[in-house]
């Protein structure tokens, strides 16, 4: 198996050419690395050193997988499903985002290929979105003591100077302040980091600013230039993304006393209407339906690209797990189950976990047995798991939110522990990875659902340390390229099928074979997950995290 295509036989004969093509390679890498190459770049590099190099480790004898489930699975059947992705990007605008025809084709080839090779019951679920289109370009001019300065909007980020925010809201309209005024009715002027970008809209919105700007950090080369982010489905406030530089420039000159800041803002949208998004759940037939394991997996992908990885590889990782799992029900020597399995592909993830907290709130309001919240024991989370400079990473339960359900911890920590063992076995590499509710698995943990999963990095840079540590597990040369994203393609067009690492891919979906198949096993998978019972969130209770004050949260001024 490789990172990108089929090993071939080693050809004594042709050694020389190949220890020759081998050294052109090596160098022409040190090279492009000398010469920091761009971002596609750096993913084609992971890419041949990953596949030059793997001939001569992986093709040791493969070590037992601990897992009947996991052996049946061929990574092969798995890429088919992933291939079939990249057809329906490449015949649909590249993409296949929510509210396009591809998102469509996406989920009409899920439930065509759980009809097709399952016998379980398939269902699907709708919920409304808001769409969001510009109807002309921003425009963003600020005046410092009379001095003006219009910035430069660019579809191109490197270029660009500010850009819009999804689903910001109209606006036309000029905001002056001094230093730190009270945010009513002004411009909140927000840098990233220290929460989510949708948790600064509600709290500007709940302090009734006029609008919010968010700017980059510039704490790294990569975090310089604006980003296409959205506030979710629930803000109302006009938004813009800056850059650092003008940013930054602007809260040095708001935090000054002697300078009279402001801003203009014009942000023209198009009407359009509600659009409806789905998610799509599988049951298996047997199993008892108060007592669920939910694998969960997001179907969309964002509009900038197929989203091969993120995430289709997870799309197809649940398909391939359903599908198998189907197969072996059929034998008579794999036993059934003692739960049911529910896989589950939510929609529009990409745009706020909408699909996942739609389906968590419906269960939290349902009667009908087998479709409650309490009747779910786990959610399983499979979001990116072939980046081409992948780690093996597990969701960390000692890194869960604060406001987590305690009595949900000790089960999320347990399955972090038995993924971590399970690498520890195969002789893999692992890493912890950040458990705080970026993905789907959110919702649930909030409503005190254990949860767990696997993810091989996305926009966060691989560093020294990590790849000298897969160098040393997996043989040298294989652990990436220190300095660059796990995912060079996260987020953009090129996340097609050449921006799978089919290696780590594999290993991931063994895991994640593994993970079901021992949970099914247990004799007693509540006790075993809640060792402290499972109480549940009042129905009237909120998700939204308190802060003391909107400067305790944002720390910065206003215009």
């Amino acid at each position: 198996m490789a990172s990108s295509g089929k090993i071939k036989p080693e050809d004594t004969s042709n050694e020389l050419k190949t220890d020759r093509s081998m050294k052109l390679i090596l160098v022409t890498l040190g090279v492009g690395i000398l010469l920091t190459i761009s971002i596609l770049g750096l993913a084609i590099a992971i890419l041949v050193k990953v596949n030059t190099n793997k001939s001569s480790t992986i093709t040791t004898t493969p070590k037992p997988l601990d897992s009947i489930l996991a052996e049946s699975i061929r990574i092969d059947d798995v890429m088919d499903h992933l291939n079939a992705f990249q057809r329906i990007a490449t015949s649909s605008n590249g993409n296949r985002a929510v509210t396009t025809i591809g998102y469509n084709h996406t989920l009409n080839y899920i439930t065509d290929t759980l009809a097709a090779n399952t016998n379980f019951h398939v269902s699907e679920a709708f919920f409304p979105v808001r769409q969001f289109a510009m109807a002309s370009d921003p425009i963003l001019i600020s005046s410092i003591n009379g001095v003006t300065k219009t910035y430069t909007f660019s579809k191109d980020l490197s270029v660009a100077d500010f850009t819009y925010i999804e689903l910001s809201t109209r606006a036309n309209f000029m905001a002056f302040s001094n230093a730190n005024p009270p945010v009513a009715g002004r411009v909140a002027l927000v840098k990233r980091g220290v929460c989510a970008f949708s948790d600064k809209g509600v709290l500007a919105a709940q302090n009734n600013a006029a609008a919010i700007l968010i700017y980059n950090d510039g704490v790294t080369l990569d975090r310089v230039q604006p980003m296409a982010i959205n506030l979710g489905q629930e803000n109302v406030l006009p938004a813009l993304f800056l850059s650092f530089p003008v940013g930054q420039a602007l809260a040095d000159a708001a935090q000054d006393s002697s300078t009279n800041t402001g801003v203009q803002l014009v942000i023209n949208l198009v009407d359009l209407p509600l659009s409806p998004v789905g998610n799509i759940c599988a049951d298996t037939p047997t199993g008892d339906a108060t007592q669920t394991i939910v694998i969960g997996s997001h179907s969309d992908s964002v509009p900038a690209g197929p989203g091969i990885n993120d995430n289709g590889s997870g799309s197809a990782a649940n398909l391939g797990l359903a599908i198998a799992l189907a197969k072996l029900f059929q034998t008579s020597t794999y036993p059934k189950y003692k739960y049911r399995v529910r896989f589950c592909w939510w929609g529009a993830e990409e745009i706020g976990l909408l699909g996942s907290d739609y389906h968590v709130k419906q269960a939290k309001n349902a009667t009908d047995v087998g479709e409650r919240l309490q009747d779910y024991l786990i959610n399983l989370n499979y979001d990116m798991l072939g980046s081409p400079n992948y780690i093996f990473g597990i969701y960390d339960g000692q890194t869960a939110n604060n406001d987590t359900p305690s009595h949900a911890l000790p089960g999320s920590n347990k399955i972090t522990a038995l993924f971590r063992d399970w690498f520890i076995r195969q002789k893999l590499p692992w890493n912890h990875t950040d458990f705080s509710g970026r993905s789907d698995y959110g919702p649930f943990l909030f409503e005190g659902i254990v949860a767990g999963g696997l993810f091989t990095g996305g926009d966060e840079v691989k560093n020294q340390q990590t790849r000298d540590y897969m160098d040393q597990m997996l043989g040298q040369g294989m652990g990436g390229i220190a300095g660059a994203l796990y995912d060079p393609c996260y987020h953009m067009a090129c996340d097609s099928i050449q921006n799978i690492n089919v290696f780590a891919f594999e290993k991931m979906v063994q895991a994640a074979a593994f993970m079901l198949e021992n949970l099914a096993r247990q004799d007693d998978l509540i006790q075993w997950l809640y060792p402290n019972g499972r109480p549940t969130r009042s129905n009237n209770e909120s998700p939204q995290r308190k802060y003391d004050s909107i400067n305790e949260y944002f720390g910065m001024p206003y215009l």
